[in-house]
C-alpha cells in the first residue's frame, strides 16, 4: 500500500502553493444532463437506506468485529452496532431541486451509485458547496457499491492503520456537479482513513476538504501518519494522481517518520497536529495542554467567503469547538493557500479546550458549530448542531443549539442572537416514532439543533436562511441510523438583523419545509448563487 507521506518530504509538501489555472476535469463522468441549475435554485442532498433483509444475514461475520445479530432490514439492521461499533452500510445519494417556499421537490438528480455513495448511519456527510468560480457544486462520499458494510470506517491506501478493526480499504470521493448541464464527475481520494470526509469545495483548481481520520489504537508513529490524513486536505482537480491528498496547516511537531517514534511525541501520541493545536488557544490568559495527535483538526463544516476559507469543529473530546479561518484573508485572490498556512480561531469565538470543558471539575457548556453562512463581511450565521444529548442529560445545555448570529466590530466577533423558535428542540412536537419489528421497541427522534446552512440577502434588507436539522433519540441501545431530520427556513428582517430583541428571541421562528421519513436522511442544503 502506498504511503504518500513516506514518499514526499515535508519540505516538498510545504513548498506546494495552491494556484489557479488547473484543468477542472475529474476521473469519472456520469449523469450527463442538458438541464442547467440556475441561480436561486435551492438544492437539498439526501440519502435513502436501500438495504433489504438479505443485505445482512444473522450470524455473518461483520467487518468491524463480531457476528450480525440482526438482518439487513431497516431499522433492525442497526442493532449490529452492538457487536460491531463501526457498523455502517452504504446508501445512494440524491440531490433534489426544492421549491424554497413550499419545500416541494421539483426535480431529483440521482447520483450514479457505481461512482459514489454515502453511508448509513453517518450523519455529518453530504454538505454541498458552490465552487469559487460559481460553476459547480461539490460534496463528499465513498468510492464503493451500495449496501457495502463499514465503509465509513475503512482504511485508505494513504494511511493504512493496522489497529483499525475494519481492515477493508475504500477511497473517499469528491462529487462535482456542473451547474451548466447537471453532469457529475467523481474524483476518488485517499483522505480520512478510518473515518469520513464531510465537505469539499473547488477553488483555484484544487479540492479543499474537511473530515476526520482514525478508527483504531495506533501507536505514535501511526497517529502521526493519520494526523497528516485528517483536517483540511487538498488535492489538484483534473489530475490522475491516484487520489493522494496533502494536509493544509503549519505542522506543530517534527515531521512524521513512520519507522520510529516521531520526535516531540510521547508514548501516548500527544502533540503532533497539522494545522491547529489546542495549545495555540489561550484561555484565561494561559495556553492549554496538547491533545491526542490529529484530533484537534476534526473539522465538520466548510465555507468560502470573500476568497477566504473557513472551517468549523463541533464534535469529539479533543481540540476546540469553534470556527476557524484557514490561511490569510482573501487568499484565493492572491495566488491561493500555501500548504503550511496557519489555521486560527476567529477572534471572539470559543477558545476553551473540549477536554477541559468535558472534565467533571470544569464542566462547561461549549458550542457545537457546523454550517456557516456570511450575510456580509460583518454578519456571520453559524448552525449549531447541539450536543447530541437529550434534555435532562448531565451537562445538557441547549442555549447554543440552533442558528447563531455573530457580528464583527473592531476586529472581534460577538454572538448577538441565537434563534431556536420553531425548532422545538427536545420537545415531543418535533419527534418521529420508529418501531423495531425484531425487538418491538419504539423510540422517538427529536430535533437537537442545525447542521448545514445556506442563505440569501433579500432586496428589502432581510435575509432568508435554510438549514438541515440535527437529531437525537431516546434509544440507548443502538444508533437508529440516519435519524429522520428536516429542512427548515427562517427570514430575519433588516431591523431584526440590526437589533435582535434578546439573546434568544422567540421570534422570528423557523418553518419546516421538509421532513425525512424513517430510513432517509437530509444532508446538505445550498442556495445556488
Amino acid at each position: 500500500m502506498m504511503n504518500n507521506l513516506a514518499r514526499i518530504p515535508l519540505t516538498a509538501i510545504a513548498a506546494v502553493l495552491l494556484v489557479s489555472g488547473c484543468s477542472n476535469n475529474n476521473n469519472n463522468n456520469s449523469n450527463a444532463s442538458s438541464s442547467p441549475i440556475t441561480s436561486g435554485t435551492l438544492l437539498v442532498s439526501r440519502t435513502t437506506y436501500s438495504g433489504t433483509a438479505s443485505s445482512v444475514a444473522v450470524g455473518q461475520a461483520l467487518p468491524g468485529g463480531g457476528n450480525a445479530v440482526a438482518d439487513g432490514g431497516f431499522p433492525e439492521v442497526f442493532e449490529n452496532e452492538t457487536p460491531d461499533p463501526s457498523f455502517g452500510i452504504t446508501s445512494p445519494i440524491f440531490i433534489d431541486k426544492v421549491n424554497p417556499t413550499t419545500g416541494a421537490i421539483l426535480n431529483t438528480l440521482p447520483v450514479d451509485a457505481t461512482q459514489m455513495v454515502s453511508s448509513f448511519s453517518s450523519k455529518s456527510e453530504l454538505a454541498m458547496n458552490q465552487s469559487l468560480d460559481g460553476s459547480a457544486i461539490t460534496f463528499m462520499g465513498y468510492k464503493a457499491g451500495i449496501n457495502t458494510l463499514d465503509v465509513s470506517n475503512s482504511n485508505t491506501d494513504e494511511a493504512y492503520d493496522q489497529t483499525n478493526p475494519v481492515p477493508s480499504i475504500y477511497q473517499r470521493a469528491v462529487g462535482q456537479l456542473s451547474l451548466s448541464n447537471g453532469a457529475l464527475t467523481v474524483a476518488p481520494v485517499n483522505a480520512y482513513s478510518g473515518n469520513n470526509g464531510r465537505a469539499a469545495v473547488l477553488a483555484n483548481g484544487y479540492y479543499f476538504m474537511v473530515g476526520n481520520a482514525g478508527n483504531g489504537s495506533a501507536d505514535p508513529a501511526g497517529l502521526c501518519q493519520l494526523s497528516a490524513n485528517t483536517g483540511v486536505q487538498f488535492i489538484q482537480a483534473g489530475v490522475n494522481n491516484g487520489g493522494d491528498t496533502y494536509p493544509v496547516g503549519v505542522q506543530v511537531q517534527q515531521y512524521c517518520n513512520t519507522s520510529s517514534t516521531p520526535e516531540g511525541l510521547d508514548a501516548a501520541g500527544i502533540g503532533f497536529q497539522f494545522g491547529f493545536t489546542v495549545s495555540q488557544a489561550m484561555y484565561n490568559g494561559a495556553p492549554q495542554l496538547d491533545d491526542k495527535s490529529g484530533k484537534d483538526n476534526n473539522y465538520r463544516g466548510l465555507t468560502l467567503f470573500n476568497n477566504t476559507l473557513y472551517v468549523s469543529k463541533g464534535s469529539g473530546s479533543n481540540g476546540v469547538n469553534t470556527v476557524y479561518q484557514v490561511g490569510s484573508s482573501g487568499a484565493f485572490a492572491h495566488g491561493g493557500i500555501p500548504s503550511n498556512a496557519s489555521i486560527t480561531i476567529l477572534p471572539g469565538f470559543n477558545t476553551l479546550s473540549e477536554k477541559v470543558a468535558e472534565a467533571k471539575k470544569t464542566l462547561t457548556a461549549t458550542p457545537h458549530p457546523f454550517g456557516m453562512w456570511f450575510a456580509s463581511p460583518t454578519t456571520l450565521f453559524v448552525a449549531d448542531e447541539g450536543d447530541g444529548a437529550l434534555e435532562g442529560a448531565t451537562g445538557k445545555v441547549t442555549s447554543f443549539a440552533g442558528l447563531q448570529q455573530w457580528t464583527l466590530a473592531s476586529g472581534i466577533w460577538t454572538l448577538t442572537a441565537t434563534y431556536q423558535g420553531g425548532l422545538n428542540i427536545n420537545t415531543s412536537t418535533s419527534d418521529a416514532s420508529i418501531t423495531d419489528p425484531v425487538s418491538a421497541t419504539t423510540w422517538h427522534v427529536y430535533t437537537d439543533g442545525l447542521r448545514n446552512l445556506t442563505g440569501k440577502n433579500n432586496a428589502d434588507g432581510s435575509v432568508t436562511l435554510y438549514a438541515t436539522t440535527s437529531t437525537v433519540s431516546d434509544n440507548g441501545n443502538h444508533d437508529l441510523g440516519a435519524d429522520p431530520n428536516q429542512v427548515v427556513a427562517i427570514t430575519l428582517t433588516a431591523a431584526q438583523l440590526a437589533a435582535p430583541s434578546s439573546a434568544t428571541p422567540a421570534t422570528p421562528a423557523f418553518t419546516t419545509l421538509q421532513t425525512a421519513t424513517p430510513g432517509q436522511r437530509l444532508g446538505g442544503v445550498l442556495l445556488v448563487k
